[in-house]
């Protein structure tokens, strides 16, 4: 029997839907397929909000499958995201929240999300701040890195400013200009040149690298709280409701 046409067939297809399994396509004819493929064609471009809603619920699944892989590699993988010992911290080293920050010198989000750092450390003392060198955009920035993180050896306590001035310079990050800056904070040339031949950094930078792609984060900044990760430059003020939930449900969406 040929396919109704019309609402006929939309009250056919309700019915059949509540009392019945779905028709394989393998049962209709060419024909039917047809009829079949234009009705609901039509059907949509009447209803074109249906489309907008099935877009919605793919997103959110999405979300929720992706935070859910997040949660596991950040359970998995707690001591390296929050606690490693080559990372820097800024902020309060025993902060009731720890927040995890991946960066690129050359990002420019990134310089946007160092002054959302910079006004939560402000405000907040109680906030232990992770910084994870992450060069991912060109054999500029894993020069400018590398040279930044033979620099945190040799003066830790002079790392923070130097990350902020490195970060918030209206230039590109290069070696050259990364080694120039470490100059003017006092660190000899020829230290700095031997630390960055370190094996030691090349094996933090992979690390991060293995991080990163168990989380999922595939860009820059990105952010670990808590049992999230939170991608891109979201702002202070979602930054700040994250860290308030963590303190007051112990996850980031109370």
């Amino acid at each position: 029997m040929r396919l109704k046409t019309g609402t006929g067939l939309m009250a056919a297809l309700i019915i059949g839907m509540s009392t019945a399994l779905p028709l394989p396509a393998a049962a209709l004819d060419d024909t039917q397929k047809e009829e079949f493929g234009a009705f609901i064609r039509e059907y949509l471009m009447a209803n074109p909000g249906i489309i907008e809603e099935m877009q919605q619920a793919l997103e959110v699944k999405k979300e929720a499958e992706s935070r859910a892989l997040a949660q596991a590699a950040i359970s998995s993988n707690s001591d390296a995201i929050f606690n490693a010992p080559e990372d820097i911290v800024l902020g309060n080293p025993d902060g009731d929240v720890t927040v995890v920050e991946f960066y690129d010198y050359n990002c420019g989000f990134c310089k946007s999300a160092m002054n959302d750092m910079i006004a939560l450390l402000d405000k907040d003392p109680n906030i232990r701040f992770v910084l994870k060198e992450f060069p991912i955009l060109g054999p500029d920035s894993l020069a400018a890195h590398r040279v930044a993180m033979s620099f945190r050896a040799l003066a830790p306590e002079k790392y923070g400013d130097y990350h902020m001035q490195m970060l918030g310079a209206d230039v590109r990050a290069t070696e050259d200009r990364a080694i120039e800056l470490a100059k003017s904070f006092g660190i000899d040339e020829a230290e700095l040149r031997a630390g960055m031949d370190d094996p030691a950094i090349e094996q933090s930078i992979r690390q991060t690298y293995t991080l990163a792609n168990a989380l999922g984060i595939s860009g820059t900044p990105s952010f670990v709280i808590g049992d999230e990760a939170v991608f891109g430059a979201v702002g202070e003020d979602v930054l700040r409701e994250k860290i308030d939930n963590m303190r007051q449900c112990e996850s980031t969406i109370c």
